[in-house]
């Protein structure tokens, strides 16, 4: 039976991991930097939970993570009490946390001189799409290690792609949260104009989104705008962390990226309203004043 670690249980891999086990039949072992959020998986899931990302990860066949940001990232893999140290050689780390590409491709040096499998796996689809199984999966690294971890992602994705060496996962997400800044600030835009215009947006909405304007996001976060209700979804903070990486992997590149670094300046504003905790769909409420 094919055993497995998993390291960080947010709101996306709360379910990964119990999909892991209960789609997949893994034995999964988690741990969760606050130690009550593994206690909670491991009593509802029926499955072991470790102290440290060293003991969850011994003896295991794959080690998949998901925690906040690049720091948290080499806090779990190089630290005093990181996975690396503690794997056993051959295995697979699968990291789905949204970082940079630079991070990735330090960790598959490291992980290739300890003998180490590594593959950067992104997702997009959010907490619904981690909570119904059906993730989008971008993944950078090499063949074989993809090969062998592939059939486990599958529990959780509807699509898992393999886009080139470390680091490609990460540089596809930012090409996506790219694209999701763009259409949520259009959205916006769309609906408070609408509105403006005196129309029942939600019924606008039922006929646009049919047509060449329609989007994940017409349909998942147009009546969070109508409402104003941003209690969900992705907060502003971590789509601000988010588009840091992708503006600072611009500069490194070369890409323009201006409606980028406008709706990022635009997020900032959110947060000083106080709405760090906000959904990604409160870019709507610069345009209420």
């Amino acid at each position: 039976m094919v055993k497995a670690a998993w390291l960080g249980l947010g709101v996306m891999g709360y379910p990964m991991a119990g999909h892991l086990k209960n789609r997949g039949g893994v034995v999964v072992t988690v741990y969760n930097r606050t130690a009550s959020r593994a206690a909670a998986w491991a009593a509802q899931h029926d499955g072991p939970s470790a102290p440290t990302p060293a003991a969850a990860a011994r003896d295991q066949d794959f080690v998949f993570c998901c925690v906040g940001n690049d720091d948290d990232l080499r806090a779990v893999t190089l630290g005093p009490q990181g996975c690396f140290a503690a794997m056993t050689r051959g295995a697979v780390f699968v990291d789905h946390t949204t970082a940079s590409a630079t991070v990735a491709r330090e960790l598959k040096a490291e992980a290739a001189r300890l003998g180490l499998g590594f593959v950067d796996a992104p997702v997009s689809g959010g907490q619904a799409g981690a909570e119904n199984g059906v993730l989008s999966v971008m993944c950078g690294g090499d063949q074989a290690d993809f090969d062998r971890a592939a059939p486990l992602m599958a529990h959780y994705s509807r699509i898992c792609r393999l886009l080139g060496p470390a680091g490609s996962g990460q540089l596809a997400k930012m090409t996506n949260q790219i694209a999701i800044a763009g259409v949520v600030q259009g959205l916006s835009e769309a609906v408070a104009f609408g509105e403006r215009a005196g129309l029942d947006m939600a019924a606008v909405i039922e006929v646009i989104s049919k047509g060449a304007a329609g989007s994940w996001q017409m349909d998942n976060r147009h009546k969070t705008m109508i409402d104003g209700k941003f209690d969900h979804g992705f907060a502003a903070d971590w789509m601000r962390k988010d588009l840091a990486i992708c503006l600072d992997e611009a500069r490194r590149n070369g890409a323009r990226l201006p409606l980028t670094a406008l709706v990022d300046q635009f997020y900032a504003q959110v947060q000083a309203r106080g709405g760090r905790r906000w959904d990604t769909s409160s870019l709507i409420t610069l345009l209420r004043d």
